[in-house]
């Protein structure tokens, strides 16, 4: 009768083996849960930065004066701000058009705010974010 030998062996060399690959993917799962939540922290920083922009391009349109007095015309465009915002790059764009009513003439501001940070397009950690608004005065 033969005995069988290293049977214990190959199970702990298995057992070995699959605690390792469990291992490997709560790393790499790990890994990907803190890279998703840094970039949800920083798309809100970027819609933020965004919204500041509008914001900004609302004030030049305004000219300051409350909006009693608005600009007829968009401020230069396209406008990178001179502020970065947590590291983002703010580009606002304008476009204005003009009707009549009457004896009334309004002017229809589209204001475009884009927030950029992290390289270009597709690289890791790459955020954009774009707020758009209008402001329209009689």
């Amino acid at each position: 009768m033969k005995r069988v030998r290293g049977f214990t062996l190959v199970s702990a060399i298995f057992l070995l083996v699959i605690l390792a690959m469990l291992g490997a993917f709560m790393t790499t799962f790990s890994t990907t849960q803190h890279i998703d939540s840094a970039n949800d922290l920083q798309g809100s920083r970027g819609y933020r930065a965004a919204r500041m922009g509008s914001e900004w391009a609302v004030a030049m349109i305004c000219n300051g004066a409350g909006c009693a007095s608005p600009l007829t015309a968009c401020p230069a465009s396209p406008s990178v701000m001179d502020i970065m915002p947590d590291g983002f790059t703010v580009t606002v764009t304008c476009a204005m058009n003009s009707y009549s009513e009457g004896v009334v003439t309004r002017y229809v501001f589209w204001i475009t705010s884009t927030a950029t940070s992290g390289g270009s397009p597709g690289s890791l950690g790459y955020i954009e974010r774009s707020v758009n608004a209008f402001i329209e005065f009689p």
